[in-house]
Parts: C-alpha cells; sequence; structure tokens
C-alpha cells in the first residue's frame, strides 16, 4: 500500500463544486474503493442519474428525499442507503445537509 493514502482528517481536502450546484471532495480512494463527502444547501438536488459503480451512501447531516429505481423515500441524520449497479437515483435536500457516499470502484471522474 505504498503510496495510497489510508487515513483522511476532518477538513482536509479542497470542496469542488459540482455541475448540479452543490459540493464534492473525494476523502480517500484506491482503484477499488473510494469515498466522497458532498454537500448540499437546502433544495440542492443531485439530479437523477446512473453509473456502474455500486454506491453505498450515509447521511451525515440533514434530511433527504431519496429517489432510487422509482421509489423515494426520506431519509435524516444516521440514515443510509445502497444503489446497485446502473440504477437510476437521485436526492433532494430538505433541509441543508451533507452525504458521505462510498463507490466501488472509484470514480475516476471526480479525481483531478
Amino acid at each position: 500500500m505504498t503510496g495510497t493514502k489510508i487515513f483522511a482528517h476532518a477538513g482536509e481536502g479542497a470542496w469542488t463544486p459540482t455541475p448540479d450546484g452543490n459540493r464534492r471532495r473525494v476523502l480517500l480512494h484506491t482503484d477499488e474503493l473510494m469515498m466522497v463527502e458532498f454537500g448540499f444547501d437546502k433544495g440542492g438536488v443531485g439530479a437523477l442519474h446512473s453509473h456502474p459503480h455500486v454506491q453505498a451512501s450515509y447521511v451525515a447531516e440533514g434530511r433527504f428525499e431519496v429517489t432510487i429505481d422509482g421509489r423515494t423515500e426520506v431519509l435524516e441524520t444516521g440514515s443510509s442507503f445502497i444503489v446497485p449497479s446502473n440504477l437510476i437515483h437521485g436526492v433532494k435536500a430538505l433541509e441543508a445537509g451533507r452525504l458521505v457516499d462510498s463507490f466501488t470502484p472509484h470514480r475516476a471522474d471526480f479525481i483531478d
């Protein structure tokens, strides 16, 4: 694992604006796994989309309306969800909040 960053500390990493008006920062990644923090203002939307990566998400703060494959639920701080590969999914922030997403394999499109 020489050269692979295996620890991240609070506040590390720069926030990057996302195309949908939110923000993200990559916390850690290897070829097999990536952890990314997303920040949303109240009313912020993560537009419906799909990708080949399996995604596991944790609601670190706030309340979100989460839609996966046509099914919608409201999740709050401490809740989580999984998005299997290629399913259409998206979120709406019902209040300001943060999601911590893990992707396998890593999202090459998130690495500068």
